[in-house]
């Protein structure tokens, strides 16, 4: 079902987006070990940008996830699903045989062991730093992002107001990596983008 790269492979970078296009791809492409979460943001799925995406990724032998929709993520042969908070848990024991990578995303200890009961390979934690979508009474920054992920066993990776000001704060967190919308379109890249954190190995 799914596309195996390297099992070496680490993601250390996840886009989320709805759509693709030329400026995309090239800022894409210069980010080294990433892969594109289909999201889209609370609007209606568009089947055919998302087979748009699904191209594009398995010629650049890039990793692709739906979030919630199992039957879409099967018909486009996604690598995976990403679940956040409005995935309906039925769906996993539905399609809990089918061999997908699943991700999640959480803003709490309590959701995190709360969807330990679900197999699952990495957590997506929101949001580490300020944007408009949260109260800034709920921001961890790296020290809470640290303390709050202390015990996981999981991959985890940073997600939320990540700009050109803050990636390198990343590097004071165990994260493998971050999740983003908006860095993609705000960092004219003049050169590959890699990430490596020694705390997070």
């Amino acid at each position: 079902m799914s596309r195996h790269l390297n099992k070496n492979y680490i993601e250390n970078f996840f886009f989320f987006t709805d759509q693709i296009n030329n400026e995309i791809i090239n800022q894409v492409l210069k980010f080294k070990n990433i892969s594109i979460i289909y999201s889209t943001f609370g609007k209606s799925e568009n089947l055919k940008e998302v087979e748009k995406i699904q191209v594009f990724c398995k010629k650049n032998n890039i990793k692709l996830y739906i979030t919630n929709n199992y039957k879409l993520a099967i018909k486009v042969k996604s690598d995976g699903i990403f679940l956040n908070n409005q995935f309906k848990r039925k769906l996993i024991f539905k399609y809990k045989r089918l061999n997908f990578k699943t991700i999640i995303g959480v803003h709490s200890q309590k959701e995190y062991y709360q969807k330990t009961k679900e197999i699952f390979e990495s957590a997506i934690v929101s949001p580490i730093f300020y944007n408009q979508k949260y109260s800034i009474n709920k921001i961890l920054k790296p020290t809470k992002f640290n303390l709050l992920s202390l015990y996981w066993r999981k991959r985890k990776y940073a997600l939320g107001g990540v700009n050109i000001n803050n990636l390198k704060k990343i590097y004071l967190t165990t994260s493998y990596g971050i999740g983003f919308i908006s860095l993609i379109e705000d960092l004219k890249i003049k050169k590959p983008v890699c990430f490596f954190n020694r705390r997070a190995f």
